[in-house]
C-alpha cells in the first residue's frame, strides 16, 4: 500500500516555517491504518519485547496496538503535569521549541527489553529523551520506531547506536 498517499502536508504548522506531517488521513482509512500496524508490527520480527513506550500524544495510536500484537506492556511518556503517580522527567529540544516529558517510575522494571514507538522522527529530541527515560528505570531500548522519519532533519544522528526503523522516510 502507498501509505505516504494517505499523509498531508499541513504548512506553516505548529509556527511558520514548519511543514506538519499530518497522518489522520491514514488512521481515518480502516484499510490503511491495519496494513500500517502490521507493516510496523513486521519491522519488529525477531525481537524480544517486554513494554512498549508510547509517546504523547500520536505515539499513543499505534504503540497500544503494537503492545496488543506482541503480548507486551504499554507504558505511556507525556508531556510535563499529565501523569497522576510518581515520575520522572526528562527536558529535549524540539525542531520548533522546548518541552518535558515524563513517565511513571514503575513503569519500566531493571532488564525490560522495550520498544520505543512514535509517530514521526524528526529532530531526535523527543526520542532520544524517552530513550534517556527507559534507561534511568534500567530498561533496554531494543529499537526505536516510527511511522515516519524525516531524514533531513539528522534526527538519527540524535540517537546515536539505537536500532530505528520507519514505515515512511521523507
Amino acid at each position: 500500500m502507498d501509505f505516504q498517499a494517505f499523509i498531508r502536508d499541513v504548512e506553516d504548522f505548529p509556527k511558520p516555517g514548519v511543514t506538519f506531517k499530518d497522518i489522520t488521513p491514514l488512521l481515518n482509512h480502516p484499510e490503511a491504518l491495519n496494513q500500517a500496524c502490521e507493516a510496523l508490527f513486521s519491522m519488529l520480527e525477531g525481537l524480544s519485547i517486554n513494554k512498549v513506550v508510547g509517546v504523547d500524544s500520536r505515539g499513543f495510536i499505534f504503540a497500544p496496538m503494537l503492545a496488543s500484537k506482541l503480548g507486551a506492556g504499554f507504558v505511556p511518556v507525556r508531556k510535563k503535569g499529565k501523569l497522576p503517580y510518581k515520575i520522572i522527567s526528562e527536558s529535549y529540544q524540539l525542531e520548533y521549541g522546548e518541552d518535558i516529558l515524563e513517565m511513571h517510575t514503575d513503569a519500566i522494571k531493571p532488564g525490560e527489553k522495550v520498544l520505543v514507538h512514535d509517530d514521526v522522527l524528526a529532530t531526535g529530541g523527543t526520542a532520544s529523551a524517552v530513550c534517556k527515560l527507559v534507561e534511568k528505570l534500567g530498561g533496554e531500548v531494543v529499537q526505536c520506531n516510527f511511522l515516519i522519519q524525516l531524514t533531513f532533519l539528522n534526527g538519527a544522528e540524535k540517537l546515536g547506536d539505537y536500532p530505528i526503523k520507519s514505515l515512511l522516510r521523507y
